[in-house]
């Protein structure tokens, strides 16, 4: 794949990043991202191990659409599974070293959820073949567009990428866009556009986001998160300095007014970066009456109110009036995504009323407060939150929707979250009444000393009404008599959103469905 106008202006950049340690091991990480681009050409063969996966199966979609050659394993194959085949993908299922010797991989591509002793990785290091995690397979195909757009933060990347991209197709571009969520405007999780401009989710997980170089670059928060890699808060704000440094001289750097841990971000990147923090521009959005580092935000939201739950709120740009918006999904938190796409949408060509029509129409990416249908007359939500701050603020949100009663439902994700976060879990949850709570999903650890029962019994402990199952579908069958009309029933957790789809029979998540 040609690599355009921006890597002259991404090789010099990376020249600067020699000064200490740190920035020579990110040297070599994005060594490595320009010489995995250099391989992807028409043709070659890729191999994508976990390719089930909700970023891997957009990444293989991506690639196909530019004449590579693709093919793929999952342990446990699903609709996007079924989606690539429809595309020519040759997908199997299970991991068997087999795989590796029939399709004669050029490159082979893993998540990090992939283990040492998994027999494809195994065989693709005995055949000297290329093996690279999905991130840095994710940051080489962005290098063949000369504007690339990277959002990044603990909570609301999914959501502000989708809106950020469909107010940038309404106002006539074509972008390319990768999202962590499938979304039913893109029928699958990417959208294959033009190649002038890709838009992108930017994870943390992993430090993966040290592989993305941007053009515009927005980090929506920074709360502390993935707790296998990043040990203190710390850890993280020191780790988005990194993929703030990746915004290419001239770029733009994105920031939310009343984050301290962005602010705190902001000072460690001006005093690391000194040079770089000049030659790049700083916008900030956020509420009217919050501040950044005592700069107002130039993009501002207020009067913000709810009616039949959904938020409404007028922006100003630059203190002049902007618009009066109004959102389909609920939530302050989703305000402040809305208003992260509203600034990345504007700083590349965004028009008002475009924006103006995506957000009143915006029903969500899949697992992001989706409304799946109802069940004897109840309205039901599913939901991905999994950190504590998510978990906090899409209870507030719930609670803002008329009902005559509210049931929530949660399955963490990880184990070592769970460890880390035990009383963040215990405090964001202890006031629901009654909670439910389904075994811990993880995919990707071994230490499974901990478990849902111990937050439950916590909860009890000081008062609170928590009930733990051992499965998602004893949870099912437990609420399904308890389900009146006016009721809402929102469920939070990865596997446990199927249970949504369960009781409403919805499905596919590409099937709009309407309040």
């Amino acid at each position: 794949m040609p690599l355009q106008a921006n890597q002259s202006g991404y090789n010099e950049h990376m020249t600067q990043q020699t000064d200490d340690m740190t920035k020579n091991a990110q040297l070599k990480r994005q060594a490595l991202v320009q010489a995995t681009a250099e391989a992807l050409r028409p043709n070659a063969r890729i191999f994508f191990i976990g390719i089930g996966g909700i970023s891997m199966c957009g990444l293989a979609e991506l690639a196909h659409a530019e004449g590579m050659v693709c093919a793929g394993s999952d342990a446990r194959p699903n609709e996007r599974c079924t989606y690539l085949e429809s595309l020519g993908i040759e997908v199997h299922t299970g991991h068997d070293a087999a795989n590796i010797d029939h399709f004669r991989p050029d490159l082979v591509v893993m998540t990090r959820a992939i283990f040492a002793d998994n027999p494809e990785r195994l065989r693709a290091a005995e055949l000297g073949l290329t093996l690279v995690e999905r991130a840095v397979f994710l940051g080489a195909l962005s290098l063949g567009y000369p504007q690339v757009v990277n959002i990044a933060g603990t909570n609301g990347k999914s959501t502000t990428t989708a809106l950020a991209s469909l107010i940038l197709m309404e106002s006539g571009a074509d972008p390319t866009v990768h999202l962590g969520a499938e979304l039913i405007e893109f029928k699958t999780t990417v959208h294959v556009g033009g190649r002038e401009r890709f838009v992108s989710e930017a994870c943390e997980f992993g430090r993966g986001f040290y592989h993305y170089r941007s053009n515009t670059a927005i980090i929506l928060n920074i709360v502390h998160d993935h707790i296998d890699c990043y040990e203190t808060l710390d850890d993280m704000i020191d780790a988005f300095v990194i993929f703030a440094a990746n915004t290419l001289p001239g770029g733009t750097l994105c920031l939310p007014s009343g984050d301290l841990a962005v602010e705190e971000m902001w000072r460690r990147f001006q005093t690391e970066y000194e040079s770089l923090s000049r030659s790049i521009n700083l916008f900030i959005y956020g509420k009217a009456g919050t501040d950044f580092c005592g700069m107002t935000p130039q993009l501002a939201y207020a009067n913000l109110r709810y009616e039949n739950g959904l938020p409404r709120f007028s922006v100003t740009l630059n203190g002049e009036p902007y618009e009066e918006f109004a959102l389909s999904v609920p939530g302050e938190f989703n305000v402040e995504n809305a208003m992260g796409a509203l600034a990345v949408a504007h700083l590349n060509g965004g028009e008002r009323k475009a924006a103006k029509k995506v957000l009143a129409a915006f029903r969500g990416a899949e697992g992001r407060f989706t409304y799946t249908g109802t069940y004897n007359g109840a309205k039901i939500y599913a939901d991905y939150a999994h950190h504590p701050s998510a978990v906090k603020v899409t209870v507030q949100a719930a609670r803002n929707i008329p009902a005559k009663t509210l049931h929530i439902c949660f399955q963490p994700l990880t184990h070592s979250r769970v460890r880390g976060f035990f009383a963040e879990f215990v405090d964001a949850l202890k006031d629901v009444r009654p909670l439910y709570m389904s075994e811990i999903y993880d995919d990707r650890e071994r230490d499974t000393t901990i478990s849902s029962q111990d937050i439950c019994d916590e909860i009890n402990r000081s008062g609170g009404e928590a009930y733990f199952f051992k499965t998602n579908e004893a949870l099912r069958e437990h609420v399904r008599p308890l389900l009146q009309p006016g009721d809402v029933f929102l469920v939070m957790g990865v596997d446990l959103r199927q249970i949504a789809d369960d009781l409403t029979t919805r499905k596919s998540h590409l099937d709009a469905v309407t309040q």
